[in-house]
């Protein structure tokens, strides 16, 4: 019966063993940054499906308004106080408005097949969306902001660990300068006599002249912790710049819905002025059109501000490594 066992190696396997838990945690974050785009991707359908439900709403308001208009034009036209072009124009208005309805209602429709398949579920899935687009002022703090994304940020996180098994490689193959003390035991005995043989013997290990195999892969492990030593500042500059583009924006959302609102509020005061101008004779088709066109426009930008605010506060938990 023989055994033989390393008693000291210098930390070579330590230095080994730590190395592959660092990368064992480098593959775990590849979950986490996996999980992190999943979300995005989930609340940027969640938020164009509400979009697409607005934009139905604006559009039938638009038609609903194109027909009371219709209706106008063709009563003017019938006792005489119009022309045929007021009618024609407002048909045209009518069919317009309608395609729109169509087209928002199709939009509808493939955004909750987007979100459905970012779910990981059959596309046909029934889904009720609860309405999100409503203006909720953020308070944004960009140092913490900053801390909390290279703290959480699966990627900084990556860069770290792989720096630190660059380092610890490093570490090993610094260590292979060093002998390896192993010890040996031995029990038996002759086939003669069977008279019993047993032995102890401590042994040190060491390579005088290997070529200069060691050297080179020293040389080499310093290069690619300084390699991995850049990557990671490289990654918190690029983390640093997808915070500070999130926040400002976040704040340029903020910004087009205090103005879109505004402009929603004048478009329908101005739709309404024209619509009773219209109605009393004094204004023309045209001018009708253009307020209720301004109006509709007003309404799509709203929307596309209040969903882009959603998106641009989604991709700022992204940025900061929320989930």
């Amino acid at each position: 019966v023989s055994l033989s066992q390393v008693l000291f190696d210098f930390g070579k396997t330590w230095a080994s063993t730590d190395v592959a838990r660092r990368l064992a945690e480098v593959a775990l974050e590849d979950t986490e940054l996996q999980r992190q785009l999943v979300t995005q991707t989930v609340k940027e359908a969640f938020t164009n499906i509400n979009f697409a439900q607005r934009l139905i709403r604006v559009n039938e308001q638009a038609l609903q308004r194109a027909d009371l208009n219709l209706r106008s034009a063709r009563g003017f036209f019938e006792v005489g106080t119009r022309p045929k072009s007021d009618v024609t124009r407002a048909e045209v208005d009518v069919a317009n408005a309608r395609v729109d309805v169509i087209r928002a209602r199709n939009a509808e429709r493939l955004a909750r097949v987007a979100l459905a398949t970012a779910m990981g579920l059959p596309a046909t899935t029934p889904l009720q969306i609860e309405d999100n687009l409503i203006y909720q002022p953020v308070s944004l703090d960009p140092a913490r902001l900053l801390e909390e994304a290279l703290r959480q940020r699966p990627e900084s996180r990556q860069a770290r660990l792989q720096a630190d098994a660059a380092d610890g490689r490093l570490r090993r193959a610094f260590r292979d300068f060093f002998p390896d003390i192993t010890g040996d035991a031995y029990y038996g005995a002759q086939q003669t006599n069977f008279n019993e043989v047993w032995e102890l013997r401590l042994s040190l290990n060491w390579s005088i002249f290997d070529g200069g195999n060691r050297i080179a892969r020293y040389r080499e492990a310093k290069s690619n912790l300084d390699a991995a030593q850049a990557r990671v500042r490289s990654t918190e500059l690029d983390v640093s710049r997808e915070v500070e583009q999130a926040q400002q924006n976040v704040i340029e959302a903020q910004e087009r819905i205090q103005a879109a609102q505004v402009a929603v509020t004048s478009a329908q005061e101005n739709f309404r002025l024209a619509q009773g101008r219209f109605h009393a004779g004094v204004a023309t088709i045209l001018e009708l059109t253009d307020a209720q066109l301004a109006l509709t426009l007003a309404q799509n930008t709203e929307a596309q501000a209040l969903a882009d605010y959603r998106i641009a506060l989604a991709r700022l938990d992204r940025a900061t490594g929320r989930r």
